[in-house]
């Protein structure tokens, strides 16, 4: 049998995804969930062949939930237009349905479906891609010991380079994102977030003070009373970004 879980915070849209599959007795539904954290739950408890996903959904939206599973499985999305998802699944592949479901459409998918069972590959693509969407900078999403916490951007002090991870230092506390310093670097608003060294991303706003440490060298000061070290590269960006 071929595992899956519909997660979809529509009754409506998940029961025609049911009414669909009954064409298809070699998969099984093992769990169907309303939004993202049940997903994830569910997903880990489970560990399905592939999942029927939608974007738009409360809490969380289904990108940001699949960023917090480890391994994600195969995925159909199902979404109401959305111009950026929809140009996000076809450059990278991925099979998605557009509500209202098609019967034929959803036929196609599941024709599909063994192949995409041997890419999953495509759903990590598939992420890089959209976290470029502008629904997805103000505000970032994590795991800390089991417990899925929604970050507004404009309450992180700074980003900081940690091996694999990147820690975010916020209002709340230290948290970590599987993500690179690139990568936030390149998605958050630029007017807003200074790369001001190799191992450290800054909120502007967050700035007291600038100081020369030695030739060469500053430091700068957040209104968390944390001094943190410039490149000679990331004084030239923070003082065009102050206006000095």
């Amino acid at each position: 049998m071929i595992r899956t879980i519909l997660i979809d915070d529509e009754p409506l849209a998940r029961d025609i995804v049911k009414h669909y599959l009954s064409n298809f007795p070699e998969v099984e539904i093992v769990a169907e969930c309303s939004d993202g954290f049940e997903g994830i739950k569910a997903i880990t408890q489970f560990r399905p062949d592939f999942i029927f996903l939608d974007i738009q959904m409360p809490k969380i939206n289904g990108f940001e939930m699949l960023e917090l599973v480890e391994n994600p499985p195969a995925v159909i999305f199902t979404t109401a237009f959305d111009e950026f998802a929809i140009k996000a699944f076809e450059v990278n592949a991925v099979d998605y349905l557009l509500k209202p479901i098609e019967l034929e459409r959803f036929d196609q998918a599941m024709q599909r479906l063994p192949s995409k069972l041997k890419q999953p590959e495509a759903t990590a693509e598939l992420l890089e891609t959209a976290s470029l969407s502008p629904a997805q900078h103000n505000r970032v999403v994590v795991k800390s010991n089991g417990v899925i916490k929604i970050i507004a951007v404009n309450d992180i002090h700074y980003f900081e380079a940690d091996d694999d991870h990147v820690k975010l230092s916020t209002t709340d506390g230290i948290f970590y994102k599987n993500k690179t310093m690139s990568f936030f670097e390149k998605t958050l608003d630029q007017e807003q977030f200074i790369r001001i060294h190799r191992s450290y991303l800054i909120n502007l706003g967050q700035v007291t003070k600038i100081e020369l440490k030695e030739k060469d060298s500053y430091i700068v000061l957040l209104k968390s009373d944390i001094w943190l070290p410039v490149s000679k590269t990331g004084y030239v960006k923070l003082k065009a970004a102050l206006g000095l």
